[in-house]
């Protein structure tokens, strides 16, 4: 396996893990509905992996050519408030592949990201109730700190734990 920068010509790929993710891991948190018309040809446009802005953020992903096997996304926080604190966006693994080590390569090549960009510390969003992801960033060294929020992603209201670490 190997873990690079994402290119522009991997959207459709790195899409297609992160529906599949979202209609394996999100299905009893999520209306059953919104999940099976997920498609991943409307979610690829919304990603820029040409970017070199380093407000923008930015994706690694994990392959077994010619395959995409998963990815992580880092950015600058969300809200921006935060001094020192760099962002995990996104961490996914094609349900095919979880269990393997993947998630554990993509989080650790994300934290050193981080780490690059300048950031000491790390936070991240959780859905609640998503006990899998609890226990895969408890086990990382990520603690919620109590900081919940509603926020709509993909057209559909969540709410949200706030996750910390120090890198």
């Amino acid at each position: 396996m190997l873990l690079r920068p994402a290119h522009p010509e991997d959207a459709l790929a790195i899409a297609r893990v992160h529906v599949r993710s979202w209609q394996a891991a999100y299905r009893t948190l999520l209306p059953d509905e919104y999940l099976d018309n997920l498609r991943p040809e409307d979610r690829a446009p919304h990603y820029d992996f040409a970017t070199t802005d380093p407000t923008k953020p930015r994706t690694i992903v994990a392959t077994e050519a010619p395959a995409i096997l998963g990815f992580a996304t880092t950015m600058p926080p969300h809200p921006a408030n935060l001094p020192g604190y760099g962002e995990l966006a996104a961490l996914y693994v094609d349900p095919d592949h979880w269990q393997k080590g993947i998630g554990v390569q993509l989080i650790s090549a994300a934290r050193q990201a981080l780490r690059q960009q300048g950031f000491t510390h790390a936070l991240l969003w959780v859905l609640a109730g998503n006990l899998r992801a609890d226990r895969f960033y408890r086990n990382d060294g990520w603690i919620p700190d109590g900081t919940r929020r509603t926020e709509s992603l993909w057209n559909v209201t969540v709410e949200e734990l706030l996750y910390r670490r120090p890198l």
